[in-house]
């Protein structure tokens, strides 16, 4: 059988219509977000859609709105021949690859343009809180933002103010342009899933929110498009995450519920692997409120550096 070829939409007018077309003949539509540079934990996101719905949108879109300028936006890895040759590989294919070129250029004039970039600088340079994104630092005009406000705190929102704020809003955006039945997510990024779930059920989005499972290499490591950007030496050193997190759940499995002794062991051993922690935290999986024992279904969230490259990953905790 041959490999099925997406449709590829870059226009959101046009992107628009064919989910209406295709709805208005009883379709239903499912939609996976990415960022591109897809990998095996990609495909197992557009597997799972496929056990849910009639015809899968892929989008492709690196979203400068949750990059702050001193994140790694500009050095994100790309390959967008390679990821249509890996879509067409996944059983069952993908219908439209939605990759659109700026999701934040609405031709606002030069004046709008200059405004917005005035705010910026004021913002930044003139006792502003300086929490933006690439999106206002090059002056685009867009003001309007997605805030899912206690779930974004703390965790990867501490250490990177802008990423839930973009993320929210791109993710509206898209659902917005798409108009999917049913849309999937990593559980990898564990505090963006819920915070999805969040959104959607806030504002109503008649749309599914799916989590899938996260997805590992052989050796444990989760996959991640930055994995790439890994030394050798420091892909070895990464694997410290995944083992530490694996200790911490049997342990608890065990019964060691305390859950600052839970982070010791994995803080020790990411620092005694040569890994910078940004934080590790046990936190329930709905509230995502920090837990002192674990008394109910907790997940075990942990952001690390290896070199230069920022690697997350978790584990549930169900006892």
């Amino acid at each position: 059988m041959a490999a099925k070829e997406p449709e590829i939409i870059r226009d959101k007018d046009q992107m628009r219509r064919w989910s209406r077309a295709m709805r208005s003949k009883g379709k239903t539509v499912g939609l996976v977000p990415t960022m591109g540079y897809l990998h095996d934990g990609h495909v197992s996101l557009i597997r799972e859609a496929h056990n849910h719905t009639d015809l899968i949108v892929v989008s492709i879109y690196v979203n400068p709105g949750q990059f702050s300028p001193s994140e790694d936006l500009s050095t994100y890895p790309s390959d967008f021949h390679g990821d249509i040759q890996k879509l067409m590989a996944v059983p069952g294919g993908v219908d439209v690859v939605f990759n659109p070129h700026n999701l934040y250029d609405y031709g606002t004039s030069k004046n709008a343009n200059a405004a917005a970039r005035a705010s910026y600088d004021t913002r930044v340079g003139n006792g502003g809180n300086g929490v933006v994104s690439c999106v206002e630092e090059n002056g685009l005009g867009h003001e309007t933002w997605v805030r899912v406000e206690r779930l974004e705190k703390g965790m990867c929102g501490q250490s990177r103010p802008v990423c839930f704020r973009g993320v929210a809003t791109v993710v509206s955006k898209l659902f917005n342009i798409v108009e999917p039945d049913v849309a999937v997510f990593g559980k990898k990024d564990y505090q963006q899933w819920r915070i999805i779930q969040r959104m959607v059920r806030d504002l109503d989005f008649g749309i599914r929110v799916i989590g899938s499972e996260i997805v590992r290499e052989k050796d444990g490591l989760a996959m991640s498009s930055r994995n790439v950007r890994l030394s050798p030496e420091e892909r070895e050193k990464a694997l410290s995450i995944s083992k530490s997190l694996s200790r911490a759940r049997l342990a608890a499995a065990k019964g060691q519920t305390n859950c600052e002794e839970l982070r010791d062991l994995v803080t020790q051993a990411i620092h005694e692997s040569g890994g910078r922690l940004d934080y590790a935290e046990i936190v329930d999986q709905e509230s995502l409120e920090q837990a002192k024992e674990i008394r109910c279904p907790v997940v075990f969230c942990v952001a690390a550096w290896f070199g230069k490259v920022r690697l997350i990953d978790n584990m549930e905790i169900n006892i």
